[in-house]
């Protein structure tokens, strides 16, 4: 993850990180939406700038917050698979980990539990899960249940099956993402943690989050502008490219 220059959008590299294979999708929408641009204005629109409008606008159309987004990034013509792997936060990691990685990137406590709220949509593949579903202790029995359907024990066995990251309201963008962790129904091992630690700075914020919705759409808008600023690419680095999937 090279910062807000699209380099993910390259095929290959990024794309086979393992927290993207098989999980990132929605090439095909970015790329009809930059053929579209191009159209009316050559080389100008970076992708970088479509993804990040792209981002906001689908928040929107499920039934979150806006966000002004900052414009006039340039795209990327490299893409590393290890730096990704290095850097996006794995579904296994540890609540300390989960805090280093977002620090890093310049995102506090704060930011870093708002933006798992984007958990609220979306789903994830049985592999990244497994773990957790059968080897936790923090997990309500019935959801367990519910997702031990469509993800076997057995290692190689469904990994790549979906489950909604939020059961409840799979397809709308709500604080209910905050409301499942008080009640031990986190996915993933990484949503969980966020609710382990009795009087935890990271609990006492999904607290606030599960009670306000408000309060979660305003910071979850915020950080989202904040991680939109990470090392963009600025004129005159970087290029606009004719086709999102290729460096030209």
């Amino acid at each position: 993850m090279q910062g807000c220059d699209a380099s993910v959008l390259l095929a290959g590299n990024e794309r086979n990180a393992f927290g993207n294979v098989g999980s990132l999708r929605g090439f095909d929408v970015i790329d009809k939406i930059k053929a579209t641009v191009e159209q009316s204005c050559k080389r100008i629109v970076s992708c970088a700038d479509i993804l990040a409008v792209a981002a906001r606008d689908s928040v929107v159309a499920v039934g979150g917050p806006s966000w002004t987004v900052s414009l006039g990034r340039r795209d990327s013509d490299t893409a590393s698979e290890a730096l990704a792997n290095r850097d996006l936060p794995a579904p296994s990691l540890a609540v300390t980990d989960l805090i280093t990685r977002f620090a890093a990137k310049g995102l506090n406590l704060t930011d870093m539990v708002a933006l798992s709220g984007a958990h609220t949509i979306g789903q994830a593949q049985c592999k990244n899960f497994r773990t957790r579903l059968y080897n936790e202790a923090n997990i309500d029995p019935d959801f367990a249940m519910l997702r031990n359907a469509s993800c076997p024990q057995a290692t190689g066995s469904g990994d790549g099956n979906l489950a909604p990251l939020d059961t409840t309201t799979p397809n709308m963008f709500d604080n209910t993402y905050f409301l499942n962790l008080q009640l031990n129904k986190g996915l993933l091992h990484s949503d969980q943690v966020l609710y382990t630690l009795v009087g935890g700075a990271t609990e006492d914020i999904v607290d606030g989050f599960a009670s306000n919705q408000d309060a979660f759409n305003n910071v979850f808008a915020a950080a989202m502008v904040k991680m939109g600023n990470i090392s963009p690419l600025i004129f005159p680095q970087g290029q606009v490219r004719r086709i999102c999937s290729k460096a030209t």
